[in-house]
């Protein structure tokens, strides 16, 4: 009797210590995967630093300006624009309306083509006589004095004034003062660069 009361004591720790081994051994292990898992999630998550966008300040082209100026050369004070690029008026031009287009607007184009509002620069041009008028095209051409302002395709450098006097289109073409008229003197030196059409002339006229 008493060796069974012995044996079953024995079977009963030893369950008992395997019990207590597997909890142990259970702890241990979700340490152990704990410890592994972590690693794991912080990888899963790096961070990250969004890239700073900047912008370019937007350009409205309502905003546009176009200068016009006046320079002193062997005809006196004439029209220049921006670049220093000489300006004509078209004596065909009855009202303040252009009426060179086509072929002609490639010999002569719109002195200066812009959306804002054309400003006086240095040289005595008065803002109150400058202005825009819309082309058939739709842009708008500035006028002085109610003139719509060209240049001239023969003209390579700035202060050059290879138009002056030509009769082009069926009428003449001046440079223009800063009283908004013509300039009527023919030029002295070389002969102008004619265009399509073009037929040099000295008979001065007024405009």
């Amino acid at each position: 009797m008493r060796t069974n009361t012995r044996t079953a004591a024995a079977m009963a720790a030893a369950a008992l210590c395997v019990a207590a081994l597997a909890g142990c051994s259970g702890s241990s292990d979700s340490g152990a995967e704990s410890q592994a898992e972590a690693p794991a999630d912080f990888a899963a998550a790096p961070t990250t630093t969004a890239p700073t966008k900047t912008h370019s300040p937007s350009v409205n082209p309502s905003d546009e300006v176009g200068t016009i100026s006046a320079k002193r050369g062997p005809l006196g004070d004439i029209l220049v624009d921006d670049k220093g690029r000489t300006l004509y008026l078209f004596e065909a031009d009855k009202t303040k309306q252009s009426t060179c287009k086509d072929a002609c607007a490639k010999a002569w184009p719109p002195g200066l083509v812009l959306t804002g509002t054309p400003k006086a620069g240095t040289g005595g041009v008065r803002e109150n006589l400058l202005s825009t008028i819309t082309r058939s095209d739709g842009t708008k051409q500035v006028t002085y004095n109610n003139h719509p302002l060209y240049r001239f395709e023969g003209d390579k450098k700035p202060g050059e004034t290879n138009g002056q006097g030509l009769t082009d289109f069926g009428a003449k073409w001046y440079v223009v003062d800063t009283a908004g008229k013509a300039i009527t003197t023919p030029v002295s030196s070389t002969s102008p660069t004619k265009s399509p059409g073009a037929t040099p002339t000295t008979t001065s006229s007024e405009y």
